[in-house]
């Protein structure tokens, strides 16, 4: 509340610092006593702890001057990185989280070097390679896009128009662009990942093909193939980043199923691509999803599906290691019910 620790010694000792006071907060028999609780509990403990210790971290506190310097020894020069976050300087000094510095910095990392992407996927390198920005969703874990890639994509609708609804990075309007889309409308309601998005296609030379919109969900419009990966997990989200992981009362999911019939042309299909973790977690009761298609109006086409393969599905330290190991990520097919 108001209180915080000004660092005003050297740079790496501040790091070290941060570094002993997460280990420290990383209470293993809090872990030991977690693991004993049934899952839901266990998540909802889980997350009051993490934002409880993320509280704390965020306490040490580092200057940062008006031109985007940090004025300590062996400080980093970080005003390459503070601009592409938070634009030109304002000429203020300021005092910033240490933790959240060093996160805009491994950032800033991701983007420069950009990440590659199974060239299939895309096209051959170089470009197979998206460039998150901070705040931006990365596509790190890449089942959901092999589900894109291997869809079928009915011949009533293959190269007409598309939508990408919550477009971040732009990868999905993209690999609708190499599967043949004529044209593809893109929104998000977050003007940071529309400049994401828009950096990535001009990297790929897709901008001509690419629309993008500032908007929540729809466009006032249609499309042949609408396509949404919205956040997995109901609840609310804590960081600016958990905004794609996190979507409280599951507004995205049911906005994009209640307004989808509304917006797609004669024949046409959207494509839902869920985890079904929420499910495995008890945030979302198993048949949820399938009655929301229902009252919805829509009729279910077809479902993919593929096994996680990012890193937590194989950690078996991770406190949900049971509900991760066995998570499945699908996509849905759907159209409207009265076709």
């Amino acid at each position: 509340m108001g209180v915080g620790l000004i660092w005003q010694g050297d740079f790496h000792n501040a790091r070290q610092l941060l570094s002993a006071m997460s280990k420290r907060l990383a209470n293993k028999k809090h872990s030991e006593q977690l693991s004993k609780k049934p899952i839901l509990e266990r998540f909802h403990i889980h997350r009051l702890h993490q934002s409880q210790r993320l509280q704390v971290l965020s306490k040490v506190l580092v200057p940062v001057d008006g031109a985007y310097q940090i004025p300590l020894k062996r400080a980093p020069v970080v005003n390459e990185v503070l601009t592409h976050v938070w634009g030109p300087t304002t000429n203020q000094a300021k005092l910033v989280s240490l933790r959240e510095i060093l996160g805009f910095i491994g950032a800033y990392e991701w983007f420069k070097n950009g990440i590659e992407l199974d060239e299939g996927f895309m096209a051959p390198a170089p470009l197979n390679k998206i460039h998150p920005y901070y705040g931006v969703f990365s596509p790190l874990r890449g089942e959901y896009l092999s589900l894109i890639h291997q869809a079928t994509i009915d011949e009533h609708i293959q190269g007409l128009n598309a939508f990408d609804i919550g477009v971040g990075t732009g990868v999905i309007s993209a690999m609708l662009i190499r599967r043949g889309f004529a044209h593809v409308l893109a929104t998000d309601s977050q003007k940071r990942a529309i400049a994401c998005a828009q950096d990535n296609l001009n990297r790929l030379g897709l901008a001509q093909r690419v629309s993008l919109l500032e908007c929540d969900l729809f466009p006032p419009s249609k499309a042949h193939l609408i396509v949404c990966n919205p956040p997995w997990l109901p609840g609310k989200a804590r960081s600016t980043i958990e905004k794609a992981i996190f979507d409280e009362h599951s507004q995205m999911l049911k906005g994009f199923l209640n307004g989808l019939k509304n917006h797609l042309e004669k024949r046409g299909e959207g494509w839902l691509i869920m985890s079904d973790l929420a499910e495995r977690l008890g945030l979302r009761a198993e048949n949820d999803l399938r009655q929301w298609i229902f009252n919805a109006d829509l009729e279910i086409i077809d479902i993919l599906h593929t096994k996680a393969n990012h890193p937590k599905a194989m950690d078996k330290t991770d406190p949900f290691f049971q509900a991760r190991s066995q998570e499945v990520t699908s996509l849905w097919r759907l159209k409207h019910g009265r076709q």
